[in-house]
């Protein structure tokens, strides 16, 4: 493909997009409300007096929740404006002023990792989070874009549209279960109940989908937002590159309009779920230096291009983005180049490069492996009905969908899970390549230094930061019982900061790219920690194949 920039497409107006698709979603609901009502089944009073706490309850309570959240989990505390980066501080301030509403108050993690994220019940009391590793990894105008970004949301209104929009698949999924709990028992009212039942799930699953796409169009929003207040588009660019793909310049790369930053300390992990500046299932950030220290420059161009091509040819990237609240960072860029060309600059990135094969055949083969345990299943049950219609039940034939699930189990874990002689790699090398996801897998050796945990700030995250010479990835420390992940996150993952350690394990990409830990080594202490998913994951699908095999042997 020769390039994603094209023209500078305006966004069509925020205010009247809003109203259409809210007036969309609660057409949605009032359909079901009104189907639920003439059935019999609620009462139209009912009807409204549900929706209209839960809005309340959603849009009152979250925002104290995430305070007790951030004061009793997370290492950080709330500064006064005077403590900020001066350039921050005076930054805020103009925009404020200019747009007329209160300054936020500013809530800082210990955590060299970068996060960066908005809350609160409206412009008024809006609270906006950053990491000390946000800090430190951004120059001064990056950093001022991604604190624009965060204050597009606030005055947006972001905080109350998206509760508003919230309540349509809250509803419409309290109401589904209270039909299906119905259906159960009173036979009189079974055939309405399951009609409200399956009308409400269907209105859950599309109100769902249309408020994801709602979030990821007020990102867009938002971006454009910083983009216009800091009249340069390009720095929220390298902002994005930088905390998403984890792009950071060297000593070989041209600084951001000459302002030099601090060392990069960490990653992000968007663990809170609010108005990140990614999606909180997408945002475990990862930082690559063009070689030797990382600094706040410019990313290098070719590597920016390794990582956007994940993202522009392989489907796996649409099939998260369908279910994620952000954009995929190749089109948030794609839509800041767009304004920097309106804007008569010089856009952050041209993606010029040809995409050499179609990557749809490897995408098919992931799904049909990822899915194959339950369609084992769902086969298994076909041919358990199938042998048992008019005959009496034999519990031997629950053996078909037993035996299938585990043989399905097995041809998944043997993908996800392939190990062979492990290849050393580095985080710039992993970056590269493109025909991986959360099944189709590379097992790899990395080397390098833990520099946090996964969760910036977290109390006790289990998962771990690394940094070799090329950059910086996640590392995902996964146990079969959540228990044992628990405890290994409060008793021992401390201890491995800013520790030497070699690392094995799955390069996956979902879409965030991430190690899953197969053997952790602390080389200074010479002691091995190993992670025994993968073996759980093999003895549980050969027990579930042999257990229904002897169920179909001997019981016939």
């Amino acid at each position: 493909m020769e390039g994603f920039i094209d023209t500078a497409r305006p966004l069509p107006n925020l205010a009247l997009r809003s109203l259409l698709t809210l007036g969309v979603l609660y057409g949605f609901l009032t359909l079901l409300l009104i189907i639920a009502v003439e059935l019999g089944f609620i009462s139209s009073l009912g009807a409204l007096i549900f929706g209209l706490i839960s809005a309340a309850l959603q849009y009152l309570i979250a925002p104290w929740i995430l305070d007790l959240t951030l004061r009793f989990l997370y290492r950080c505390r709330w500064v006064a404006n005077e403590e900020l980066p001066e350039h921050l501080r005076l930054f805020v301030e103009q925009v404020c002023a200019n747009d007329g509403v209160r300054f936020p108050y500013f809530c800082v993690i210990d955590d060299g990792a970068p996060q960066a994220f908005t809350y609160g019940h409206s412009p008024r009391n809006a609270r906006i989070v950053i990491s000390r590793g946000t800090m430190t990894l951004l120059a001064p105008d990056e950093l001022e874009a991604v604190v624009a970004h965060e204050l597009g949301h606030v005055c947006h209104w972001d905080m109350v549209v998206m509760t508003i929009a919230q309540v349509v698949p809250l509803v419409s999924f309290s109401i589904y279960r209270a039909a299906m709990r119905m259906s159960d028992g009173d036979k009189k009212n079974r055939s309405a109940s399951f009609v409200v039942a399956v009308g409400a799930y269907v209105v859950y699953i599309v109100s769902e989908l249309a408020v994801l796409w709602f979030s990821r169009l007020r990102e867009y929003y938002a971006d454009q937002f910083a983009g216009e207040r800091t009249n340069n588009p390009a720095a929220l660019a390298s902002a994005l590159v930088k905390i998403g793909y984890g792009l950071a310049g060297g000593p070989d790369s041209a600084s951001s309009k000459g302002q030099s930053g601090s060392q990069i300390e960490g990653v992000s992990n968007g663990a809170l779920g609010a108005l990140n500046i990614f999606d909180r299932k997408a945002s475990l950030g990862l930082v690559v230096s063009t070689g030797g220290a990382a600094t706040a420059g410019t990313a290098n161009t070719e590597r920016v291009k390794d990582a956007l091509q994940w993202d522009l040819w392989n489907p796996w990237a649409l099939y998260y983005e369908i279910q994620a609240t952000h954009p995929l960072i190749a089109k948030r860029l794609e839509r800041l180049g767009q304004q920097s060309i309106a804007f008569g600059q010089p856009p952050y990135l041209i993606f010029d490069r040809e995409q050499p094969e179609s990557y749809w055949d490897e995408f098919f083969v992931d799904l049909v492996v990822l899915l194959l345990p339950k369609i084992g299943v769902m086969v298994g049950l076909a041919l358990l009905m199938a042998l048992s219609f008019g005959a009496p039940f034999a519990v031997a034939l629950l053996g078909f969908p037993l035996a299938l699930f585990g043989a399905g189990a097995l041809v998944k874990a043997a993908m996800q899970y392939r190990r062979g002689k492990a290849s050393q790699a580095s985080v710039a090398s992993l970056l590269k390549e493109v025909k991986v996801s959360p099944v189709r897998t590379s097992f790899v050796v990395l080397s390098g230094k833990v520099i946090g945990r996964g969760v910036p700030g977290y109390i006790w995250s289990e998962d771990f930061v690394l940094q070799d010479e090329t950059g910086i990835i996640f590392l995902d420390y996964r146990q079969p019982l959540p228990l044992w992940d628990f405890l290994f996150g409060v008793l021992r993952a401390g201890s491995y900061t800013g520790k030497p350690v070699e690392v094995s394990g799955w390069y996956r990409r979902a879409p965030v790219p991430y190690l899953e830990i197969a053997t952790i080594r602390d080389m200074e202490q010479g002691v091995s920690r190993n992670c025994y998913t993968s073996y759980a994951k093999w003895l549980g699908a050969l027990i579930c194949l042999v257990a229904g095999v002897l169920l179909l042997v001997t019981g016939w």
